[in-house]
């Protein structure tokens, strides 16, 4: 009996020294096929299922150990279940980790299809993959230990309106994302704007959408929020508009003022980054201590940092007409008028 128990030992601690060797050499083995192929889809499956079966080996070396013991026949029993049930848990790592690699994947599939997969649908449906992953792999496993998964089901039915009542909130959020993906108001990477924050979308799953604001700081917003809530997507502008008065004193002339209008009119016209559609500069009103030009215009640009400089450059440019002719920019100034003119006391 301590022979075939010191015999076990050894089988075991073979298997678990050499577990690396083995995995790696299989790897290695797959990886110089998997390089002839020209999707790399191939490559992900073998990397994603090489620690799995490391563990394989551990677990083929604790099967055979105990294998080679003289068990009785429903200790042989139970530890068959729980070999393939081992079996089965490891080649659900190998899947779960392979949905993990999701960017790889949807590669692939717009290589082969032709289908455009929109960046925000890429973690969701990584997420909903991985929990269909686990989902099976339980159900398999019950089954191997002979439990009336069709059971479960329908007690999980009875205790449905429950389950609803206590988990509303993230049922609600859940149906939130699920808006937010087939309407696409935004995709991962793109600049929003809501009543509750604005940053870049950074990711999405079942309960919330991560969004780092400029700030740096990472708002988690719950998705039945924000599916309620009004979002102007910054990212999807096809122009950004730049619109205010320029106020000029009361002395400048008719004639200067015409001029000037005209001028910058035809700066923004000829201006190589200012948009062609739409461009207003028009003598609007008197003002109460000025004469208001309104100028209404767009960039082409939607960058942020970009329309920024572009309008500097217009602000300078509009400086420069003025100067040239010769009219100041006004600033709120009040008049007094006296109907008699003032006595002053000399002494």
């Amino acid at each position: 009996m301590l022979t075939q128990i010191g015999v076990a030992t050894a089988i075991f601690l073979g298997f678990w020294l050499l577990r690396k060797v083995f995995a790696r050499y299989i790897s290695q083995l797959l990886l110089k096929l998997s390089v002839k192929t020209k999707t790399d889809l191939d490559d992900q499956i073998v990397l994603a299922f090489e620690k799995p079966l490391q563990f394989f080996f551990i677990l083929l070396g604790l099967y055979l150990s105990l294998s080679y013991l003289p068990l009785s026949s429903p200790h042989n029993l139970l530890l068959s279940k729980l070999f393939r049930s081992s079996i089965i848990i490891l080649v659900s790592m190998g899947f779960y980790n392979l949905v993990g690699s999701y960017a790889v994947l949807c590669e692939e599939v717009e290589k082969v299809f032709g289908i455009q997969i929109d960046k925000i649908l890429i973690p969701f449906l990584s997420k909903v993959l991985r929990v269909t992953v686990v989902a099976l792999a339980i159900s398999v496993v019950a089954q191997e230990w002979d439990y009336d998964v069709n059971g479960f089901i329908a007690g999980l039915g009875l205790g449905g309106l429950a389950f609803a009542l206590a988990a509303k909130d993230t049922v609600s959020n859940i149906f939130g994302g699920i808006v937010i993906i087939t309407d696409k108001p935004f995709s991962i990477g793109d600049w929003i704007y809501t009543p509750s924050v604005e940053g870049i979308v950074e990711d999405i799953n079942f309960r919330s959408t991560k969004i780092r604001t400029f700030a740096q700081a990472l708002v988690t917003v719950p998705n039945a929020t924000l599916a309620n809530e009004p979002i102007t997507n910054w990212s999807r502008m096809g122009k950004r508009r730049i619109t205010f008065k320029l106020g000029v004193t009361y002395n400048t002339s008719k004639d200067k003022l015409e001029k000037c209008v005209n001028e910058i009119k035809n700066m923004l016209e000829n201006h190589p980054e200012i948009h062609k559609e739409t461009i207003f500069v028009r003598f609007d009103s008197f003002g109460e201590s000025s004469l208001d030009i309104f100028l209404y215009f767009f960039t082409k640009t939607t960058n942020w940092g970009e329309y920024l400089r572009v309008k500097e450059d217009v602000n300078f440019k509009i400086m420069e007409i003025l100067e040239r002719e010769g009219v100041s920019v006004a600033f709120p100034s009040t008049s007094v008028y006296f109907e008699t003119p003032l006595e002053t006391k000399s002494k």
